[in-house]
């Protein structure tokens, strides 16, 4: 991997460590609706900015693939983090979004572009298990509200790992910036009415309309380019490495800035969740992955 694109990595995890920051803060007051929409409406005005600047059209021939990839991997996961971000700390839904790769793994052996051996099968009980100690152990009490914000993390995460194949072959078909600004205008349009019914019971506050600005344009439209952007030059486990640091960045961003506790389940169950990441994709930080031929058009 090229240095350019490992420092691309770690950026994109700091970044996205953060969003679970931004919705702690913003989700209590404005809503988890309101916030989902204004989200990915300035990602989408951002990507909009972009595809003109980049003299690229609206792929509106694929929009069907790209109204599945906007809903798996934006509307449904957005609303999802943004809901359970009322109950959880930011450092627990930081740390279940590393089941995305569990997911993506059932999800691209299904459609052949992987098998199940016996150490990833291990992985996924290794990360079933960290999921079931970051819920049982942390410093959370547990109530409904927590283990329902929990399944809602685990569903999200659920979303993202079916997309991530699905996601892998529209690149061969259109650019990133297309897919990007594609996807996320579709998913805006599918969570408009609930925003709308939501939106009188918004309290729109200075901190929380700051989170929504930084979310939207950088956590949301630019990393979500730049990611696209880097999954065509490197391989699919290069990729996928940014799954590893968010939740390094997510516990970290909620102690500094949100004073949330660091309890035992945390760190255990955080390792376990690592841990099975690293055996279901082959992971090893010592070795350089190939680079994976560019097919874009």
């Amino acid at each position: 991997m090229k240095p350019l694109h490992f420092l691309q990595l770690v950026a994109l995890s700091a970044l996205w460590g953060a969003s679970f920051l931004f919705i702690r803060i913003a989700s209590p007051v404005l809503g988890p609706s309101v916030l989902a929409v204004l989200r990915i409406g300035l990602a989408t005005i951002t990507l909009a900015l972009l595809l003109r600047l980049l003299h690229q059209r609206w792929p509106l021939a694929h929009w069907r693939e790209l109204a599945v990839l906007g809903l798996l991997s934006v509307a449904v996961p957005f609303m999802l983090y943004a809901w359970a971000g009322l109950h959880l700390p930011s450092g627990y839904s930081a740390l279940l979004n590393s089941t995305a790769v569990i997911f993506g793994l059932f999800s691209s052996s299904w459609l052949g572009e992987d098998h199940l051996t016996l150490r990833k099968v291990l992985g996924c009980l290794s990360g079933f298990a960290g999921v079931g100690l970051i819920v049982g152990l942390g410093p959370v009490q547990i109530t409904t509200e927590v283990l329902l914000a929990a399944g809602a993390c685990v569903l999200a995460s659920a979303c993202y790992g079916i997309s991530a194949p699905l996601m892998k072959r529209a690149i061969t078909r259109m650019q990133p910036i297309q897919i990007a600004a594609g996807l996320h205008a579709l998913a805006l349009l599918m969570l408009l009415p609930g925003a709308a019914w939501s939106w009188p019971q918004a309290v729109f506050t200075p901190h929380a309309l700051a989170a929504v600005v930084v979310m939207g344009v950088l956590t949301s439209g630019l990393a979500y380019w730049l990611h696209l952007r880097i999954m065509v030059h490197v391989t699919p486990v290069a990729a996928m490495s940014p799954i590893f640091m968010i939740p390094v960045f997510g516990v970290v961003w909620g102690h500094l800035f949100l004073g949330e506790s660091l309890g035992t389940g945390m760190f255990a169950g955080g390792f376990l969740v690592l841990v099975a990441c690293a055996l279901i994709t082959g992971f090893d930080p010592w070795q350089e992955p190939l680079e994976a031929v560019d097919v874009t058009p």
